[in-house]
């Protein structure tokens, strides 16, 4: 199992503006491995992309009714899984 911390927003560096892409990085607590996202919200409809918008690793999904789950998939070049998230409060 994987555990660390998610980081999402607009990346701004000292002085600059905002990007305008809503970024992530994900820190893995015990090896130091950090993952880069691109994140795209469109209405119900959510696109993450590993690295890059120009990735083919990429999740398509949709937010349910309400307002506390979304499902879709993760695909890449060989492989890819369905997955759904729920809030837990």
């Amino acid at each position: 199992m994987v555990k660390g911390i998610e980081i999402i927003g607009h990346q701004q560096r000292m002085g600059g503006k905002p990007s305008r892409e809503i970024k992530s990085r994900f820190y893995e607590y015990m090896s130091g491995l950090t993952l880069d996202y691109v994140y795209e919200l469109k209405g119900d409809s959510l696109t993450i992309w590993f690295g890059d918008k120009r990735s083919n690793n990429r999740f398509k999904g949709k937010f349910g009714s309400d307002g506390r789950s979304y499902s879709g998939e993760w695909k890449w070049p060989g492989g890819g899984y369905k997955m759904t998230a729920t809030r837990v409060d």
